[in-house]
């Protein structure tokens, strides 16, 4: 089913956030093997990962992104938005202009034309995909909706023609028996197999909050992550309730003279409110892409 007419009300920026936007890259066609990131949880209480546009305006409380099915003249028009139940489901969709016809020409942003977060709407799932896109703009992928539920899709990129980039987000739903998940409760350390890591650091509405993930693997400081989208970490955070989306990107790059490759990724977020957001980091060892998954909640400033 079309989503044209889905449309929300919010929108905005935040630090590295909002679209694909700052990184700036060639003008491509279709590529390669879509990769794919995922973290699935079953909420335990007492256990313990786009956008790239500019920093928020000082004086300015920043805004979130991914609320809007159409912004800017682009429309994120998923093909199906009822697919089956299935670990391995395909979803299509496309980017439409404000012609209604399917963008096809992107700028790459951290190694890819688009990336795409699926998350159930309880935020007890979550995978980071790269999607293929054919020549006529449809763009496919695999994602894993093994579970019922109502999911969201958010689309990051920018079109070749804009100066800055989007985020647009969409809900699909996956019928049968569903039972949505609590919260995991706040805590500054997430068990990924056999790694370990830790958040130091606080988020305050309105603000930079400086955010400092430590990555152990069977107690030892890793100090040899691996570059995983032109970065050594990537961190998603969605708010919990309308799962406005924040993407920010570390501190620092690999190869650039200055930054180590661990145990330490450091962030500089805003967030737009108080209230409880679920975080989510990337990062990848030893040729390994895992996701360590964190709630925290943001004072008022």
């Amino acid at each position: 089913m079309n989503a044209i007419a889905k449309v929300g009300v919010f929108a905005g920026a935040v630090v590295a956030l909002g679209g694909l936007g700052s990184a700036v890259g060639a003008s491509v066609g279709p590529i390669g093997e879509p990769e794919r990131s995922t973290h699935r949880e079953h909420a335990a209480k007492g256990a313990g990962h786009g956008g790239h546009a500019g920093h928020g305006v000082a004086g300015k409380t920043p805004a979130a992104t991914g609320l809007n099915v159409s912004e800017a003249g682009y429309t994120l028009d998923l093909v199906e938005d009822r697919p089956q139940r299935s670990a391995a489901a395909t979803l299509r969709f496309r980017i439409l202009g404000a012609d209604h016809e399917p963008v096809t020409r992107f700028e790459t942003a951290h190694g890819k034309l688009l990336h795409l977060i699926v998350v159930r709407r309880d935020l007890a799932t979550y995978e980071h995909l790269h999607p293929v896109m054919a020549a006529d703009g449809t763009w496919s992928v695999t994602a894993d909706l093994a579970t019922a539920g109502t999911y969201r899709v958010f689309a990051d990129f920018r079109p070749a023609t804009e100066a800055e980039g989007l985020t647009l987000g969409q809900d699909l739903f996956v019928a049968g028996s569903y039972e949505p998940e609590t919260l995991p409760r706040v805590a500054a350390t997430s068990a990924v197999g056999p790694y370990e890591v830790n958040l130091d650091g606080h988020l305050v509405a309105g603000q930079t909050s400086r955010l400092t993930l430590t990555v152990t693997r069977d107690g030892e400081p890793v100090t040899d992550l691996e570059p995983y989208l032109e970065a050594y970490g990537h961190l998603v955070a969605l708010r919990d309730g309308d799962l406005a989306y924040l993407h920010v990107h570390p501190e620092g790059a690999p190869g650039d003279g200055r930054t180590d490759a661990g145990p330490e990724i450091t962030f500089s977020a805003e967030v737009p409110s108080a209230g409880a957001y679920r975080l989510f980091l990337d990062f990848q060892h030893a040729g390994q892409v895992r996701t360590a998954a964190f709630t925290a909640v943001a004072d008022s400033h």
